[in-house]
C-alpha cells in the first residue's frame, strides 16, 4: 500500500509544481509591460489619393433622390423627404400657397396671386395627390437630368446665369462674426457685384459688411421658412435682387414654384436653381476634402467616413456655392466674412453657437485655402480645363 500512496503523492506534488509555475508566469505576464507595438506603414500618397477620388464620386443619396423625384411627378409628396410632413401642413392650411379645393379660403390679400398658388392643386385629404403644373414637371425632369459630373460646367455659368459677359470683380461676403472685426463695408461695395448669404441683416452692419448686394444666395431649406411667410418673403436685400439656391431635398421644388407665383407680380426677378452639374462638382471637391481630413485626424479608413456621417444627407454650404458661381462667373474675387474664431461669434447678425452637423465646414476651409494658394491641386476642379481667376481671403 505505501508505493501507490507514494506514486499518487508524486502526482500530485508535480501538478502543484507546474501549476506554481504557471501561474508566476503569467503573473509577470500581467505586470510587465507591453511590448512597444510597431507604428502603422505611412499610407501610400498616391493610393490614399485615390481612394478619396473614387469615395467622393460616390452619391448615396442618388437613389432615394430618384424615387423623390418620380413621387412627385406622379403627384405625391415624397414619403422619405424628411420635411414632407411638415410642408403638407403648412401648405394645406396655411392660404399663402395652396388652395384646398373642398375648403375655399377667403381671399384677404393686397394682391391677386396672394392667397393660393395657381401651379399646385391638392385634391381632397382622401385622395393625397397634387396636381403638379406642366412647368414645374419640366422643370423638375430638367434638374434632375442634369445631375452628372460635368466640371466644364463652370465655363458655362455666365451664360447660364443670362449674364452679357464676366464680371471684372467680385465680392462674396459670408457671415461669419469675424466681419465685425473690420470696417470693410466700403471695400466690398467698391467691387462690380457683390454676393450674400442666406439673407444676412445688412441694416445696421453697413460699415462692417457693406450696404450693395447683387445676388443672394440661399438653400431650399432657407426657401421653405420664407415659403411660410406672408408673400413668400425671402427677398430682404430688394425685388430687384436675383436669389440663386441648391436644392436640399426635392419637395422644395414645390416651394420654389409657389413662392415664384406669389411674388411674380412684386419681385423683379425670380428664384433660379443652381445648375445640378455645379451641385455635383461642388459635392465631390468638400466630400474629398471632408474624408481627406477624416483619415488625417482619426486614422481611421477612408471607407469608415459614411459611418461617421449622416452621408446621404451631407452637402456643401450656401457659401462653397457663392465661391463657386464666383470663380465661373468673375475675373477676380474677393472673399469675406468667411472663417471663425473662438472670441467672434459664429453668424455676425445673429446669436448662434452651433454649427451645421450637415456641413463640413473645416473641410470647406482646407479647399477654400487650396483655391487661393494653389487651385491646380484641388481634386475635380483640375478637371474643368478651367482657369481659376485670383480668389482673395479678407480675415
Amino acid at each position: 500500500m505505501k508505493r501507490p500512496l507514494r506514486r499518487s503523492f508524486a502526482v500530485l506534488l508535480f501538478v502543484v509544481l507546474v501549476g506554481a509555475a504557471s501561474f508566476s508566469a503569467a503573473l509577470r505576464r500581467a505586470v510587465a509591460p507591453a511590448p512597444a507595438r510597431e507604428p502603422p506603414l505611412p499610407l501610400d500618397p498616391a493610393r490614399l489619393n485615390a481612394t478619396l477620388l473614387r469615395l467622393a464620386a460616390v452619391d448615396p443619396s442618388e437613389a432615394p433622390l430618384r424615387r423623390d423625384v418620380d413621387e412627385l411627378l406622379d403627384g405625391r409628396l415624397p414619403a422619405s423627404a424628411a420635411r414632407a410632413r411638415a410642408w403638407r401642413r403648412d401648405r394645406l392650411l396655411h392660404p399663402l400657397h395652396l388652395h384646398h379645393q373642398r375648403f375655399p379660403l377667403p381671399r384677404r390679400g393686397r394682391y391677386p396671386d396672394e392667397d393660393h398658388d395657381t401651379l399646385l392643386h391638392p385634391l381632397p385629404r382622401h385622395e393625397q395627390q397634387l396636381h403638379i403644373d406642366p412647368a414645374l414637371r419640366r422643370a423638375l425632369r430638367s434638374w434632375h437630368r442634369l445631375r452628372r459630373y460635368d466640371p466644364a460646367v463652370l465655363g458655362s455659368l455666365p451664360s447660364l446665369l443670362s449674364l452679357p459677359g464676366r464680371i471684372p470683380s467680385c465680392a462674396v461676403v459670408g457671415n461669419s462674426g469675424i466681419l465685425l472685426r473690420a470696417n470693410h463695408g466700403a471695400l466690398i461695395d467698391s467691387h462690380d457685384a457683390v454676393f450674400r448669404l442666406n439673407n444676412a441683416r445688412i441694416a445696421g452692419y453697413a460699415a462692417h459688411v457693406g450696404s450693395k448686394t447683387n445676388l443672394s444666395f440661399i438653400n431650399s431649406n432657407i426657401l421653405h421658412l420664407c415659403a411660410r411667410r406672408p408673400g413668400c418673403f425671402c427677398h430682404p436685400y430688394g425685388h430687384g435682387v436675383p436669389i440663386l439656391l441648391y436644392i436640399c431635398q426635392a419637395a422644395h421644388f414645390l416651394d420654389i414654384a409657389a413662392c415664384n407665383t406669389t411674388s411674380s407680380s412684386r419681385h423683379g426677378s425670380p428664384i433660379s436653381v443652381t445648375d445640378a452639374r455645379l451641385d455635383i462638382l461642388c459635392a465631390r471637391i468638400v466630400k474629398y476634402y471632408s474624408i481627406r481630413r477624416f483619415v488625417a485626424e482619426t486614422g481611421r479608413a477612408a471607407e469608415d467616413w459614411d459611418r461617421a456621417h449622416d452621408a446621404a444627407m451631407f452637402h456643401y454650404s450656401s457659401g462653397m456655392q457663392a465661391i463657386m458661381v464666383a470663380v465661373g462667373v468673375c475675373d477676380r474675387v474677393s472673399v469675406f466674412g468667411f472663417g471663425k474664431s473662438s472670441d467672434a461669434k459664429h453668424h455676425y447678425h445673429s446669436n448662434q453657437k452651433a454649427e451645421l452637423d450637415l456641413h463640413d465646414y473645416e473641410a470647406e476651409y482646407a479647399f477654400y485655402h487650396d483655391l487661393a494658394e494653389h487651385p491646380q491641386v484641388v481634386p475635380f476642379l483640375k478637371d474643368a480645363g478651367f482657369t481659376v481667376p485670383p480668389v482673395i481671403f479678407y480675415h
